[in-house]
């Protein structure tokens, strides 16, 4: 162990020691449950789920990248009260794996996206015996996410089980409805426009589901480096295909898609950049596309749209802000 990890994990037990509100399943709480999620996606179940009956902070905010994000003092300090401390696992908090395993035998803790059967998980180019993580860009493996976000709950809270069943199964039944919207517009993008080109390659999920070839520049870890042969790669492909259009990323830099873009008008190939997409973290809180339901809503719209399809440039509800 480094002498990294050993101060970490020093810092953990301190904090931990020092910690009055303790985290027992089966606690009967007279106030709403202190409830800690890592990324904004699980932040959203848990706020879907559990409704007035437990405050939920995401440690990760827009534009934040959970590959290569790492516990801060601050974020322990914030687990360390914690009711319930949700996370997603599948490898996705790279950098705070080993915090997690340790932590979860003194607190509640749970890794609910590895509640997901692993015959329906991508693997991992990167990692042998890992999986892709991005299971949320497939609103039919959310589900299965959002359940065990209620399970989570139940076990802490079982006070609140009717509750957060039927909330579960409102917002359940709102995914659903997502899913046909789905897979209504993107079957109107042509067959020669269905690839998809993106900063780091965390669409494979939306593209398995509806049919989408996904090409990304880095490998499924922003932590994986672009090389100049990946680029030119894509650079010849973007040529060779026609490809009018690449997408950018809300928590990945634009500097690679930008030297694609640039070798491809080298070669005399004209592209766009189609627009922004949510692929690690939601929009900002507070809009319709800082919600699981808009971010993926926006995502799917966009690309429709930017491919050739038809989707209405407000989306599945109306609530996308115009050019968004």
């Amino acid at each position: 162990m480094t002498l990294r990890n050993v101060a970490r994990r020093l810092c953990l037990i301190a904090i931990l020691g020092v910690s009055a509100l303790g985290a027992t399943a089966g606690m009967v709480f007279a106030k709403p449950l202190n409830v800690v999620a890592t990324t904004s996606m699980i932040a959203d179940a848990a706020r879907q789920v559990a409704g007035e009956r437990a405050e939920v902070t995401a440690l990760m905010g827009p534009g934040v990248d959970p590959h290569s994000y790492r516990q801060t003092r601050s974020d322990i300090a914030a687990m360390a009260r914690a009711d319930l401390v949700l996370w997603h696992g599948l490898y996705l908090e790279a950098q705070l794996e080993e915090f997690f395993l340790d932590l979860e035998k003194r607190r509640n803790v749970v890794a609910v996206g590895e509640a997901i059967d692993k015959s329906k998980l991508l693997s991992h180019a990167d990692y042998d015996g890992r999986y892709d993580p991005h299971v949320w860009m497939d609103p039919k493996l959310w589900k299965t996410v959002v359940g065990a976000v209620r399970d989570a709950l139940i076990k802490t809270d079982p006070d609140g089980k009717a509750i957060y069943t039927a909330n579960a199964d409102k917002h359940i039944a709102d995914i659903e409805k997502l899913i046909g919207y789905m897979n209504s517009v993107t079957t109107s993008v042509p067959e020669k426009s269905r690839v998809l080109l993106t900063a780091h390659d965390a669409f494979s999920y939306f593209g398995r589901g509806y049919d989408f070839e996904v090409l990304g520049i880095q490998g499924i870890s922003t932590e994986s480096e672009a090389g100049l042969r990946r680029v030119e790669e894509l650079v010849n492909i973007i040529v060779d295909r026609n490809i009018s259009a690449v997408f950018v990323e809300s928590s990945v830099p634009e500097r690679n898609v930008r030297a694609l873009i640039e070798g491809a008008e080298a070669r005399g190939q004209n592209v766009i950049i189609g627009g922004t997409l949510f692929s690690d973290a939601m929009g900002e809180p507070g809009t319709y596309e800082g919600t699981y339901i808009g971010m993926i809503d926006h995502n799917t719209t966009l690309i429709t749209r930017a491919l050739g399809g038809d989707a209405p440039e407000t989306g599945m509800q109306g609530e996308l802000a115009p050019g968004s």
